[in-house]
């Protein structure tokens, strides 16, 4: 019988979510030395940061990323400026990228989180205020929510993933990886 194994990892803005790059640029792999069969479950894109489910369990990678499960992933968004409720009423009820209307998506104003701070900082604008949101969506479209933010004219400066269905970064530090042991399938989801 396969002994199925999970990881939780923290990437670090600058890293990419997979494991070699022929432009030798950073990967998962100077991470942790994850077994060979182990693989990220859906990714973040190089400027992005946060919680990645890794696993050589192909049922967690189809019950994630498949649409029909909709299963929700929980982002931390620092955007300049300060979204009037109009501007978070258009992301609560989808917007249109690329010609595609984004599922609804819950959101909200949050107090500034207490997150690591980012290793190079964001540019800082001394006359512009930056504020934080939390997005949770149900679907996951490649820098889904940077253009959802541009979309109703609030950049996402910086971007992390604090939360997969009941996973959660909790304190773990960019960099930092975390296997999970003893863990059963339906302790990953809320509906199943």
């Amino acid at each position: 019988m396969r002994k199925y194994k999970y990881y939780l990892a923290y990437k670090p803005y600058g890293v990419l979510s997979q494991f070699s790059d022929e432009q030798g640029r950073r990967t998962l792999k100077s991470l942790f030395p994850f077994p060979k069969d182990v693989y990220p479950v859906g990714r973040l894109d190089m400027d992005s940061e946060g919680l990645l489910l890794l696993t050589n369990d192909k049922r967690i990678n189809s019950l994630l990323l498949s649409p029909e499960y909709r299963h929700e992933r929980e982002y931390y968004a620092q955007v300049e400026g300060i979204p009037d409720e109009s501007a978070l009423e258009k992301l609560r009820k989808g917007v249109m990228i690329k010609g595609n209307q984004t599922l609804p998506a819950k959101v909200r104003l949050i107090e500034t989180p207490g997150l690591p701070d980012r290793i190079p900082p964001i540019r800082k604008r001394l006359n512009i205020p930056t504020s934080w949101l939390s997005i949770t969506l149900i679907e996951g479209k490649n820098r889904q929510v940077r253009r959802m933010t541009a979309a109703v004219g609030y950049p996402t400066l910086r971007l992390v993933r604090v939360r997969i269905e009941n996973l959660r970064i909790a304190k773990m530090n960019p960099g930092e990886v975390m296997e999970l042991k003893g863990v059963a399938l339906s302790e990953f989801f809320k509906n199943n």
